[in-house]
This record gives structure tokens, sequence and C-alpha cells, in this order.
């Protein structure tokens, strides 16, 4: 059995009790990033074996952990925040025990775009997610097919990247296009900025940014 757990993505607080019971009983917890996966299981005074599970070792590891599953071993695959596979490593795992048939189990829990979406303020009926864009390759070409999106979309960002990256959404989407920022979510400093693309751009262009960023924009009308 592999389970799919979401993690907090700020306060610790934030994780089911489901997710800790599971936690608690599995042979293996693969961890993102094994140093932020022991400060929750330290707060939560669980004491599991954890083996690296990321985007540089993924394809070198994924059969290694599917024999173990098929040898009948537990496994718990946690992210550094959220939930494994939204912009983070999980697919390669979970598409191979499926098609060796060990049962794959994905818990429901936090994702940082859920509660930034729904405190934008902006129509969010339907909604596309997009999460990180592409850095330099193909970049242009997707901000001008999203310019004629009608949902509201969710993208994820850096703090270094974000006023530039605000500052291409105007250039393909219209200064006045509302939008909704939202920086370290679920913490004591939890931001939300709302207001037209420049507004919030010119906001952020005057302070230093910190945290992980989730982005929503207003879909054309």
């Amino acid at each position: 059995m592999l389970y799919i757990i979401p993690s907090p993505i700020g306060n610790l607080q934030d994780i089911t009790l489901r997710a800790l019971e599971v936690l608690k009983k599995v042979d293996l917890i693969l961890a993102e990033d094994t140093r932020t996966s022991l400060k929750l299981l330290n707060h939560y005074q669980i004491l599991k074996p954890l083996s690296p599970y990321h985007q540089h070792n993924e394809h070198k590891v994924v059969h290694h952990l599917t024999d173990q599953l098929l040898q009948g071993k537990t496994m718990a695959l946690l992210t550094d925040a959220g939930t494994p596979g939204i912009s983070d490593p999980a697919f390669l795992l979970v598409r191979e025990c499926i098609k060796v048939g060990i049962k794959v189990e994905c818990l429901p829990g936090a994702t940082a775009f859920v509660p930034a979406l729904v405190n934008s303020g902006l129509p969010i009926n339907r909604f596309a997610f997009e999460g990180f864009l592409p850095i330099k390759k193909g970049r242009q070409t997707l901000l001008k097919k999203l310019s004629e999106e009608e949902r509201a979309m969710i993208f994820y960002e850096s703090p270094l990247r974000l006023v530039k990256t605000l500052e291409e959404f105007i250039l393909f989407f219209g200064a006045e296009r509302p939008c909704c920022v939202s920086r370290e979510l679920t913490k004591i400093y939890e931001e939300n900025k709302r207001g037209t693309l420049t507004e919030v751009a010119e906001y952020f262009k005057q302070k230093t940014v910190k945290g992980e960023i989730v982005i929503i924009v207003q879909g054309k009308n």
C-alpha cells in the first residue's frame, strides 16, 4: 500500500488526524526533503524511517520502491508542503504502483491554492490550475494562450520572481485585470493582496517579499 499524505502548508496543526494515524503505522516515509518532514514528524513524536523522494532522484528509485511495496511494505509519501503531485513529485511513483497492481490511497488535506482561490474574492465557479510557469522555454507562448482563458487562473511563484511575473501578466492580460496574491498562507504573517495587476505589482515593488506565493488572476470577460 502507498499512502499519499498532504502536509501542512504552514501551520503544523493543519494536518488531519487520519494522516497522523497513517504516518504512525507505515513502514517507511518518503520525503521530498527529509529535514522539512522531520520537523513535522518530531512535532507529533512520530519515529519512522525516512527516505528521500524528490524530482532529482524519482526516476532512479521508483522501481526499487515498487519492488519493496510488492514485497509487502507500506509507505507514505510526503512533500514539503501541500498535497504530493500538485507541483510536487508523486506522479511517477503513483503511475508505477497502479501499473504493477499496488493499491494507492490519497488522503484529503492541505493544498495551497484552495484557500488562496476561495479568499481571493474573484469568481471561482470555474478555474484553471497552471502551477509554476516555465521559466524560459515556452513561457511567452503559454502566456499568450492564457490571455484568452475565461476561467480564473492559479499560479505558483517564488518571491524573487513575483514582481517580474506580475509585470508579464500586465503585458499579456491587461493592466486592469483583477488578481489576488497570497503568501505565507496559514502562518502568522499571512497576506492576501487584492486589486488590479498594476496595483498589486506596484505594492510588491515597495517591499521585500518572503514566503510561498499563490497568484489568482481573473479570467477574461
